[in-house]
């Protein structure tokens, strides 16, 4: 053999080898979305999970190429950006760096790594697109009607029909490209050539839109034709055109009526170009079949005024009028980045059963947010009313006096001759039943479906133990979450609120983070919170600031920080803690110098809202000793939150900052101690649960001093509370992962698996399929008791995925984790995975009579500190094997009779036998 034959049979055996590691590249996202068009950033972050057999696998370098058409990224022409071999492990939230992207710029981009255990090939392309950047691109104007029509009504109950909208124009050259650009307010539904455009639904995300507004962009080169082509839009009310004008004086912000601003630009093969803008050209009409449309009250849709191809060509639009120029609604004009709104799910029915002459109670078996589509046959100018209800009355009637005055109604009048299908397209409802009055003939259960309607965003997590309990409150969990996404995290779908509280997001967004893929989303969120802070400071208690409440609670604003966090220790997302720091800087400098006296925060009002009280039918308790000092709830919470302002100046190179804070926590905290602290029995204020858990959890109390403060925790809940929850929403936040910490995981899971009142099992036992909002939110005044809120949750969620599971990240983003499952004995198995950002992380233990095993995957480029009951490292096995005996696993050391060892990537089966 050659010298030269021998060197090319090498290297082809090396290939080989590198082929049959099996190292790849999957899920390449862009700004955590999939192929987003229209974002507006410049250097907008990539990032892509590995894919490999075996352990222990690390990135070591990497290169992305980024090219301005498929055909170039193809031939390996990075002509936007090629990073060359970067000698680096980051697999995440890689900035781009490449040539200067200007509006609409296409960006098709891949990705191959070098591994320890072999590279990768290029992966499948991604792109991305830019949006309009500059002000100037928009070249459309600002199209609707400034007031309401005979059949309407605008007073008190917002009765307000769809305007239909409809433009014709000419292609007469071949399409290169056409692309959309649109903002809709509040909602709208798009159509080209009498076709919908995407599947998303209630279309245009919620914010204050004074301060800014949110356009889609969408491809729509395939919708276009050579000859005649028409562009048609319906807007409906959604938050633009408020639900409850003049509700109560000055509570309510008003935006006006809705309106369009619409840009479809055509791109020739010749390269020449075609607008075609709302203006004063379009034509439009309210007199169509969607009559009115209210989120609080429903939407009626009358099929016998349907105009037969009023979205497409050749349409006789001559007796419509004219649209009208208006003015902007005042916001700066950005691209959506968060995920769209679409039908995630569907449930089937499962009984109807009739309450009297014409009038029928159907039961969805779950309670969620959307609607329920109906398909019926009957007669023209047949009225259908479906009403919706969380619960029925004793009498199965629908118990509706927890909705307030919401009449959450909606009403289909027939066209008949037909078989007709219909839902709602601007409304949605909080329901478990349907009251269905007017249906022609016998409802069967095939004629219904319910539509399940939140954010798209990835379900990330899985979990599940050996206590069908549990199972069930997390399940009622799930859905309660997904119930509450609608373009911004809302307390509840079914009265007239569905307000973007802060409070009920705090630590909840945390626990939601390992369900949800819900990055985007809250990222959106402190923008609305970072819009609705005033001049000097304040923020709300609500945000989309939609009702004027800024009470100047350190509580509920605090959120702001507390999620900027959560993003970046979950998804490593370092960008909102850069945009909001000045912002959150100025909202502590606010409190501190209105509020704060001798380092005491002087300023509450909601304490520790919704704790258990005394008597059934309370909403509030109304025992002083149940209840926690709110200026010791405020206090503690400015030293907590000024520990995460240091650590982010810190992480933003602000050493000035993070010395002042260091300083300012330093003083709250002994100033704390000197008032709340009682030196002889060690108890904070009251000794509620809440006042003794806060400054322990958060690292206040004294280190001499922890012992007897948790013991004091515990007695309370043991003795006080017989072993069941007695804290509200701020306590709850902090008190399962407290228990944990502190060595009392099996009392966590007393509260977590109790069926009796007041615990989340007693929801459950009581037929609950989502959360309450009170503890007896079965007997309490029905002024407020949503049986579909998460505020309750607290931080039960994480502790599910951070404690039992054991799935908790070291720094940020889950590059290293440490998993230290509790040992309780009441628990046999708990199954969980995760979707972290560098792949799925799976952790799947029993213990069976002193025999532990845990099934624990790792995704590559990530590693993790396992903790493992045992008292050495010898008694523990992983596949079979002798620990000593594999080399890719490291002892680290015995502490708290766990061994403590360092696995790289990859699947393991760990065994202590008894």
């Amino acid at each position: 053999m050659s010298k030269r034959t021998h060197i090319a049979l090498l290297i082809f055996i090396l290939s080989s080898y590198k082929c049959l590691a099996g190292i790849a590249t999957q899920n390449l996202r862009c700004e955590m979305l999939h192929n987003p068009l229209g974002i507006e950033t410049i250097h907008p972050r990539l990032s892509w999970q590995i894919t490999g057999e075996g352990r222990n696998i690390n990135q070591t370098a990497y290169r992305v190429l980024v090219a301005s058409t498929p055909t170039k990224l193809a031939a390996n022409e990075g002509d936007l950006w090629d990073s060359h071999r970067v000698n680096s492990g980051e697999s995440i939230m890689i900035n781009y760096a490449g040539k200067a992207l200007i509006s609409r710029t296409a960006c098709y981009w891949k990705v191959k790594v070098w591994t320890n255990k072999g590279e990768s090939q290029w992966s499948q392309p991604a792109m991305w697109s830019e949006g309009l950047l500059n002000t100037t691109d928009w070249k459309a104007r600002w199209i609707g009607h400034d007031g309401g029509f005979p059949w309407d009504s605008v007073s008190k109950f917002s009765r307000l029909s769809a305007r239909y909208y409809h433009k014709q124009f000419d292609v007469k050259q071949e399409v290169k490209k056409a692309t959309v650009y649109i903002i809709g307010l509040g909602h709208y539904e798009l159509y080209i050539n009498g076709n919908i455009i995407d599947d998303q639904v209630l279309a245009g995300p919620p914010t204050d839109y004074t301060q800014s507004v949110k356009y889609n962009t969408f491809d729509v080169t395939n919708a276009i034709k050579q000859g005649a082509n028409a562009v048609a839009t319906v807007l409906g009310n959604g938050r633009f055109f408020t639900m409850r004008p003049k509700y109560k004086p000055k509570k309510i912000k008003e935006f006006g009526f809705p309106k369009m601003l619409l840009q479809l630009e055509v791109e020739y093969t010749d390269g020449t170009r075609q607008l075609i803008v709302s203006d004063s050209s379009w034509k439009f009409t309210a007199d169509g079949p969607i009559r009115t449309n209210n989120e609080y009250d429903g939407e009626e849709y009358d099929a016998t005024k349907e105009m037969s191809g009023w979205n497409n060509t050749g349409f006789d639009d001559s007796k419509w009028l004219k649209a009208e120029l208006v003015e902007a609604p005042g916001g700066r004009v950005e691209a959506q980045v968060n995920e769209l709104i679409k039908v995630m799910d569907r449930v089937k029915p499962i009984s109807i059963n009739q309450l009297k002459s014409g009038t029928w109670i159907m039961e969805m078996g779950q309670n969620f947010a959307g609607w329920v589509k109906m398909h019926v046959k009957g007669k023209r100018g047949d009225k259908i009313t479906l009403r919706y209800a969380e619960t029925l009355q004793p009498n199965g009637e629908l118990y509706v006096a927890n909705l307030r005055d919401a009449k959450v109604t909606d009403v289909y009048t027939l066209k008949g001759g037909e078989d007709e299908s219909w839902r709602p397209a601007f409304v949605y409802h909080g329901f478990r039943y349907v009251e269905i009055s007017g249906y022609p003939g016998r409802p069967e259960l095939a004629d219904f479906e319910g539509e399940v309607v939140y954010d798209a965003m990835a379900t990330t997590g899985h979990f599940e133990t050996s206590n069908p309990l549990i199972n069930q409150v997390y399940h009622n969990a799930y859905w309660g979450i997904l119930s509450n996404y609608k373009g911004m995290p809302v307390d509840c779908p079914q009265r007239n609120e569905r307000m973007p509280w802060l409070g009920d997001r705090a630590v909840g967004s945390l626990g939601e983070s390992f369900v949800f893929a819900n990055g985007n989303l809250y990222a959106k969120w402190l923008d609305d919170i970072a819009q609705s802070q005033k001049p000097d400071g304040a923020i709300p208690d609500v945000a989309p600031a939609y009702w004027n409440y800024y009470s100047d609670n350190m509580t509920w604003p605090g959120t702001y920080i507390l999620v900027a966090d959560m993003l970046y220790r979950q998804f490593a997302d370092k960008a909102p803690v850069e945009k909001h720091y000045a912002s959150m800087k100025k909202w502590m400098d606010y409190m501190r110098i209105k509020y704060m006296k001798d380092y005491i925060v002087t300023k509450d009002k909601y304490g520790d809202w919704c704790v258990p009280p005394e008597s059934p039918e309370l909403i509030h308790s109304k025992d002083s000793s149940r209840n926690t000092n709110g200026q010791l709830i405020a206090t503690a919470y400015y030293y907590h939150l000024s520990g995460l302002m240091q650590k982010f100046a810190k992480l933003l190179n602000k050493p000035a900052d993070a010395q002042a804070f260091a300083v300012l926590k330093l003083r709250v905290g002994n100033a704390f101690n000197q008032k709340y602290l009682d030196k002889k029995s060690f108890r904070y204020a009251n000794n509620t649960v809440t006042a003794n858990l806060l400054p322990l959890y958060f690292g206040i109390t004294p280190v001499a001093s922890s012992k007897t403060v948790f013991k004091n925790i515990v007695d309370k809940i043991a003795n006080d509370a017989n072993g069941h929850i007695s804290t509200g929403v701020i306590g709850t936040q902090w008190l399962m992962r407290g228990l944990t910490e502190y060595g009392r995981p099996d009392l966590a899971y007393r509260i977590a698996s109790n069926d009796d009142y007041p615990s989340w099992g007693y929801m459950v036992k009581h037929g609950a399929t989502t959360m309450w909002e009170l503890w007896n939110g079965d007997t309490a005044n029905p002024a407020m008791n949503s049986h579909n809120h998460i505020m309750l949750l607290g931080d039960l969620v994480a502790w599910f995925y951070q404690d039992l599971a054991g799935i908790k990240t070291v720094n940020e983003g889950f590059k290293e984790m440490v998993m230290i499952p509790p040992v309780i004995s009441q628990l046999n198995t708990v199954n969980a995975s995760y979707e972290t950002p560098y792949g799925v992380v799976k952790s799947s233990w029993t213990n069976n009579n002193g025999h532990f095993t845990w099934h624990i995957t790792v995704p590559p480029n990530s590693k993790a500190l396992v903790y493992i009951p045992a008292g050495t490292g010898k008694a523990v096995t992983e596949s079979g094997h002798a620990i000593d005996t594999i080399k890719d696993i490291k002892l680290l050391k015995i502490e708290g009779g766990r061994a403590i060892f360092r696995i790289g990537s990859g699947s393991y089966i760990f065994e202590v036998k008894s």
